[in-house]
């Protein structure tokens, strides 16, 4: 017969059924204990010992465990492994539960789910990054999309299509993605929750958390948008276990007020990552100079979706005008703006319930410093619209900075255990509270000294600990005559090395400074709660500072930027248009400036009758750059910044494509050839007028006919369907005779020379088409071994002669003798000045000797 569960391990398996797709963190003293198959997962994913306790139906139970003072470390990996993690405190003392029933279980609650979209804790969030949860969800057949940063409180709604759901979730990079089971298939990687996602719900919870009658204020929300809001608040509750994280009203994100950007192309671009998922050489990395964690946050924001509104977009580029051009005054901004704590994520840490007394101090500190940043920018409001709107929320926490100010000591700590964050004169009776456990203390010395008079014992000394609390403590070879009845001293512990004992007049001291130092404590604890309410009534204003502070980051490290690049503001227009003069792609300038090199700059100027270029050259020529380095510009334009150009006159663009290189996707059963399709498919399907495209060797994964018939009609379509603004970058030459009959389309190329048998690559684009691919020079380039090199002259020899012929690309190859025979009759020529060179052994000429070899070598150059 099974036995029954010990009543602790029946409490752990209640707990484990509430969240059952969890892992358990079940509070033991002070340690987060694991058991059966969730130890087993996270000892693999810690690298920490797996042990066993007991047994349950016979069998050993599986457990490990980590330090409840630092849990949140192991948190951490816990999480970036993909696991949810439910902590389970204990909700009562010891001392509390023996009074309830006497010898009894402890008892414990789930007080909080961890997931990775939920994270507010400083250890384990990326200060530079935000940290998106997204809901999807369907109704009245269309879908809607509502996303939240919890550690700062903003919340997105939006109307999307299913084809655009991607590109919306590849912009947030959202790191958790909730949908209900209908949905699944749309995301895969999402987590699947069956509650919550209807219009009623959404309707009525956003109604409730706002304290608002009708939503109307915030806009004319769909069906759609309020069912994923609805399946969103109820996870964040769940995940709260009933306490819902501070959330700003929520913007309601019209998909036309950015550029659609899809995930291929932000791949392929490299806006915010690099394509192996890293930060570091994306453009975001090369461009941002932003001082604090919220700037270069919403800076990564601002790139992942430009904006398609002029009047927006010249705000920006005017308040980076303006840093750009006042170099004394951006220095003093920036200087400002890196003393400044993260105002924002400590106001997310406040408001669930997770917060300390840093956080209020970094309130206090943050919104004095944005009161002297009015006193310094507000001279300057005329010369930049968006200070005007940015400088009234910096006002109006008078009252607030005052009290915090009073009430805190200048550097609080975070852990509220010991007290010692409420500054003193703040209040009477918490002074005298610290009076009497001071002067307690003073007792309990004076009291040592008398101990070791009285017993002539000089090593004897006061101590405390958590269990004993304080303790007389002597080595074990002076006890004995403390243990005598009429000694005074009660035993109490005995040691290794020492014996502890107590004494009535150190008892009675002792009393007084522990009922002092828990009534200050007490004291302490009832201020910070005052405190964090205050603040958290001015929740929304202080995260309207908080934005505007990231703003002005963002407008002066864009500034910084463009000062050190030399970069020039763009001229933005309605009419499709790209004129771009000595236009640079950043992050290859950049690596081509720590080798040692420069980049060479080229223009680009498409126009309504010249709006479709096709360019042909070598690889390695620096097509794929070019057609990238225009893309880029027109993000960092849209963004509202500088670009790396010596002028730019752009239209506005409403959708970016780029299929610029491709790779296979195994997950989803597609080859090469078929990625390209898919998104070129799709660039065909939503490419306007307003648009760019940037395509590059489109048809180049099938076989030659293939590719260029596909290459032919795509052209084709993005001239005369299409009409959009495009770089179309091929080796097809035979596309070239396309410009005879397209009237948009004009031809360049990257130009490239061969120079006794090398080629010399020159970054440049020229006017025209290329006169050949240059492909058996990058062969050898490469390193391709002569005889490979040779054979592919040969058959390509044939191949040309053959065409030329018949008009048969395969014409003449009949006769084509074996790869050895090819080898035997295309030797390489001897070349003696190579050769006499290469014979020469440079270390072990004399001065003479050298001469004379230099004379025979500019003799055979002679012959």
């Amino acid at each position: 017969m099974t036995a029954a569960p010990t009543p602790m391990m029946a409490q752990y398996l209640a707990l484990k059924a509430q969240a059952p797709d969890c892992l358990l963190f079940y509070r033991m003293g002070d340690f987060f204990e694991l058991f059966f198959e969730d130890a087993v997962k996270a000892t693999a994913d810690l690298d920490i010992a797996l042990t066993a306790r007991g047994e349950h139906e016979g069998k050993p139970i599986p457990m490990c465990g980590v330090p409840a003072h630092s849990h949140e470390s192991y948190l951490a990996r816990l999480i970036k492994a993909g696991h949810r993690v439910a902590i389970a405190e204990q909700t009562e003392s010891p001392e509390e539960a023996k009074k309830r029933s006497g010898k009894t279980l402890v008892n414990r609650a789930i007080v909080r789910i961890v997931t990775a979209g939920t994270l507010t804790e400083e250890a384990l969030l990326d200060a530079r990054a935000s940290n998106w949860l997204a809901a999807v969800a369907e109704a009245g057949g269309q879908l809607g999309l509502a996303a939240c940063d919890v550690s700062t409180g903003r919340l997105e709604i939006a109307a999307i299509t299913q084809a655009g759901l991607e590109a919306e979730l590849a912009r947030l990079g959202a790191a958790e993605i909730i949908v209900p089971p209908a949905l699944e298939m749309l995301a895969p990687d999402a987590a699947v929750q069956d509650k919550g996602f209807d219009s009623a719900n959404g309707e009525r919870r956003l109604k409730s958390l706002f304290g608002v009658a009708t939503l109307d204020g915030f806009g004319a929300f769909t069906r759609a948008e309020l069912a994923a809001a609805g399946g969103l608040i109820d996870y964040l509750d769940r995940a709260g276990q009933g306490s819902l994280p501070f959330l700003m009203a929520p913007v309601r994100r019209t998909l036309a007020d950015h550029m659609a950007i899809d995930a291929a192309s932000r791949e392929s671009l490299e806006i915010t990552a690099t394509s192996s998922g890293a930060r570091k050489g994306s453009l975001l990395d090369c461009v941002d100079r932003t001082v604090t964690g919220a700037g270069a946050r919403l800076l990564a924001a601002d790139l992942s979706a430009p904006l398609t509104d002029r009047t927006r977009i010249e705000a920006r580029l005017d308040l980076v005008e303006l840093l750009y051009g006042d170099g004394d005054l951006r220095a003093r901004l920036r200087a400002a703006l890196k003393a400044l704590p993260d105002i924002g994520r400590a106001l997310g840490r406040l408001a669930a319930g997770r917060g300390s007394p840093r956080d209020l101090a970094q309130l206090r500190d943050g919104l004095d410093q944005g009161t002297a940043l009015h006193t310094l920018l507000l001279p300057c409001v005329h010369r930049a619209a968006l200070l005007g709107e940015l400088l009234p929320s910096f006002l109006g926490h008078g009252a607030l900075i005052d009290r915090l100010r009073r009430a805190l000591v200048p550097a609080p700590p975070i852990d509220t255990a010991q007290g010692g964050y409420i500054a003193e004169g703040y209040d009477a009776a918490l002074d005298a509270l610290r009076a009497t456990g001071g002067e307690g203390r003073r007792a309990i010395a004076g009291l040592e000294a008398q101990y070791r008079a009285a017993t002539g014992i000089s090593q004897l000394k006061i101590r405390h600990n958590g269990v004993l609390g304080y303790h007389i403590e002597v080595p074990a070879k002076n006890a004995d005559p403390l243990m005598r009845a009429e000694s005074g001293f009660t035993h109490r512990q005995t040691l290794a090395g020492v014996v502890r004992f107590n004494a009535p007049a150190l008892h009675e001291e002792a009393s007084r400074v522990g009922q002092a130092g828990a009534h200050a404590l007490a004291a302490e604890a009832a201020h910070l709660e005052e405190l964090t309410e205050l603040a958290l009534d001015r929740a929304r204003e202080i995260a309207a500072t908080a934005d505007a502070l990231a703003r002005l980051d963002v407008g002066a490290g864009l500034a910084e930027r463009a000062a050190e690049g030399g970069w020039c503001r763009p001229a933005i227009v309605e009419h499709p248009c790209l004129d771009i003069e000595n236009g640079r792609h950043p992050v290859v300038e950049a690596a081509v400036a720590v080798s040692g090199g420069r980049f060479v700059a080229n223009d680009c100027r498409l126009s309504a009758e010249d709006r479709l270029w096709l360019v042909t050259g070598p690889n390695m020529g620096g097509k794929s750059t070019f057609l990238r380095q225009n893309a880029v510009v027109l993000i960092l334009a849209q963004a509202g910044g500088y670009v790396p150009a010596s002028a730019a006159t752009l239209g506005l663009c409403d959708r970016l494509f780029s299929r610029v290189g491709a790779s296979d996707n195994l997950a989803r059963g597609r080859s090469t050839f078929m990625v390209e399709m898919v998104e070129t498919a799709a660039i065909l399907a939503q490419a306007t007028e307003r648009s760019f495209v940037i395509l590059d060797e489109v048809g180049r994964g099938t076989s030659t006919y293939d590719g260029l018939a596909i290459a032919w009609a795509v052209v084709e379509a993005v001239h005369d369907i299409n009409r959009c603004r495009c770089l179309f970058a091929t080796h097809y030459h035979e596309l070239t005779r396309l410009a005879e009959r397209l009237d948009a389309l004009s031809l360049h190329h990257v130009r490239a020379r061969e120079w006794k048998g090398e080629l010399v690559l020159l970054h440049e684009v020229g006017i025209g088409p290329a006169d050949r691919s240059y492909g058996l020079a990058v062969a050898r380039l490469a390193g391709l071994s002569p005889p490979v090199i040779a054979r592919a002259k040969d058959v390509l020899k044939r191949l040309e002669a053959g065409r030329a012929a018949t008009g048969g690309l395969a014409a003449g190859l009949d006769d084509l003798p074996l790869f050895a025979a090819a080898i035997q009759a295309e030797e390489e020529k001897a070349d003696p000045l190579r050769e006499t060179l290469a014979a020469i052994d440079a270390d072990a000429l004399s001065p003479r000797e050298a001469l004379e070899a230099l004379y025979r070598l500019k003799a055979i150059a002679n012959d």
